[in-house]
């Protein structure tokens, strides 16, 4: 099978949408002219045209208000953020309108759109440009929230978001833009709420999601070499969680570690792990654990990064502080 970059596989997403459907826009800063902030959508303008693929000024409440009038009235935006930490400016038309929008008016007004772009630490990027939001979203009835880790999965779960009815919130990292992986060159889509085994295991479950897949990932190789074998859960939907894939893990291993690169309150962390307790506290042979990012705001001194964002070595030392063996 090919491998292609993680941009690639959202621009062949939104390529495919747009040919099958003309209703499907782009629009967002330097997405057209410019071929992307990080050339996810290279080449779009000039197959589609400016009337489809749409430079905005910088102004996030501005276009994201524009987005959802324009999917209340039948057509399919797909709204880019350069970042989601300046889509804080538009989270008025997010959960004031676009999520609220089918039940303010009684079902007479859908909003089909999609909010996409990159969030996380990205290195010395400062307090600023370095957050997650996944949780502040997820908190919204009415609202999807998805957040791949793979290209396979960005370009399945894309094209599903941009065919949903409901408004929904696609949560990249500008880290994995790069990233290669293995995308089938015919059409297949991902159920949205769908969580994915990517490592079967029996002593211990990880459960994580977007870049934060990678350090679970590598910090159950690290455990095997202790004879502790782990079973790691991509959570690819944050709304609507497949809390149902996540017991029956811990059914089995009767651990769990959740690594969120969020802020430790109020995180997802926290919902998975409120949930496992609630579900499969019988089966909890000990505590639910968290590793989280730092309960502060992300500082630009490269010590200080790496203090405050997750790591194997800290998922290591989580595990074996449940793991008895």
């Amino acid at each position: 099978m090919r491998k292609i970059r993680f941009r690639e596989a959202l621009r062949e997403a939104m390529v495919e949408e747009m040919r099958k459907d003309s209703t499907v826009f782009l629009m967002g800063e330097e997405v057209a002219e410019y071929d992307g902030a990080y050339k996810v959508s290279q080449g779009m303008l000039a197959e589609f045209g400016e009337k489809r693929v749409i430079d905005t000024p910088i102004s996030e409440l501005g276009f994201t208000g524009i987005g959802v009038g324009a999917a209340m009235n039948g057509v399919r935006p797909i709204v880019e953020f350069m970042t989601w930490n300046f889509a804080i400016l538009a989270f008025d038309q997010i959960i004031n309108g676009a999520a609220k929008m089918l039940s303010m008016s009684a079902g007479e007004f859908g909003c089909p759109i999609v909010f996409r772009g990159a969030q996380g630490s990205a290195g010395q990027l400062g307090a600023q440009h370095s957050q997650m939001l996944t949780n502040m979203m997820a908190s919204v009835p009415g609202l999807k929230v998805i957040s791949p880790s793979t290209p396979y999965d960005a370009k399945g779960l894309l094209k599903s978001a941009i065919r949903d009815n409901d408004p929904v919130i696609f949560m990249e990292s500008e880290m994995m833009y790069t990233d290669m992986g293995e995308v089938p060159e015919e059409e297949y889509l991902i159920p949205i709420g769908k969580a994915e085994i990517k490592r079967e295991g029996t002593d211990v479950t990880l459960v994580s999601y977007n870049k934060m897949m990678k350090l679970a990932l590598k910090a159950a190789e690290e455990l095997e070499k202790d004879n502790i074998s782990a079973e790691v859960i991509d959570l690819r939907t944050i709304r609507p969680l497949d809390i149902e894939t996540i017991i029956n893990s811990v059914k089995k291993t009767n651990r769990i570690v959740v690594i969120d690169e969020s802020w430790p309150f109020t995180s997802i962390a926290s919902e998975v792990a409120f949930q496992v307790q609630r579900y499969a506290f019988d089966y909890l042979d000990a505590p639910v654990r968290r590793v989280c990012g730092a309960d502060a705001s992300m500082h630009y001194a490269p010590n200080l990064v790496e203090a405050y964002l997750p790591s194997v070595a800290k998922i290591v030392e989580a595990v074996k502080s449940v793991n008895y063996k």
